[in-house]
């Protein structure tokens, strides 16, 4: 997607044999199931904004009520908006894991299109896609996208989750992005 992604990124990732602090690189494996990414050696540049990266995003990924497959969704559209390919390589298996398609990840391609498709995407599917697509490139939401989610999502803990995780993973693609951290 991005082609202004270069070779390199532009922060050396810290490498392996000089990860540390040890109780910050422990506790990231931990979240991480026992490996790192490159993201992990990046933000491991800064042990203190990795130790709150790591918290935080743990928090959102693995304590929320928000249906997965919603968060999946909006974690992925995001990527697809802002063009983040790192992002979206890593959480396309997420969503498919959490009940999504193939074809409504290959619909994200033309979001446009996947706004209007009607038989790929649910109703609090496509309130999710329209939240996403406001929050990311206008910032504000309008009232009948706001509406909209309330109809198909009326717990007001889930809606404060979906804005939280669109808001939490354009973070992580600015961060992602802005560094030109590579893929695995």
């Amino acid at each position: 997607m991005s082609s202004m992604t270069p070779v390199h990124p532009r922060i050396p990732a810290i490498p392996d044999d000089q990860l540390g602090p040890t109780d910050v690189v422990a506790a990231i494996r931990a979240r991480r199931g026992g490996g790192l990414l490159n993201l992990d050696r990046m933000l491991l540049n800064s042990p203190s904004f990795a130790v709150g990266w790591n918290g935080f995003l743990g928090a959102v990924r693995n304590t929320l009520k928000l249906d997965p497959l919603l968060r999946e969704l909006a974690i992925c559209a995001v990527a697809v908006l802002n063009r983040a390919d790192y992002e979206l390589g890593q959480h396309a298996p997420e969503f498919l894991a959490a009940g999504g398609s193939q074809a409504q990840l290959d619909a994200l391609a033309d979001y446009p299109a996947a706004l209007r498709d009607t038989a790929l995407f649910t109703p609090a599917e496509h309130a999710t896609l329209e939240l996403t697509r406001e929050m990311t490139l206008k910032v504000q939401v309008s009232e009948a996208c706001f509406a909209a989610l309330r109809a198909v999502l009326p717990d007001s803990r889930q809606q404060v989750e979906l804005v939280g995780v669109i808001a939490t993973y354009n973070m992580v693609s600015r961060f992602l992005e802005a560094l030109q951290v590579q893929a695995e």
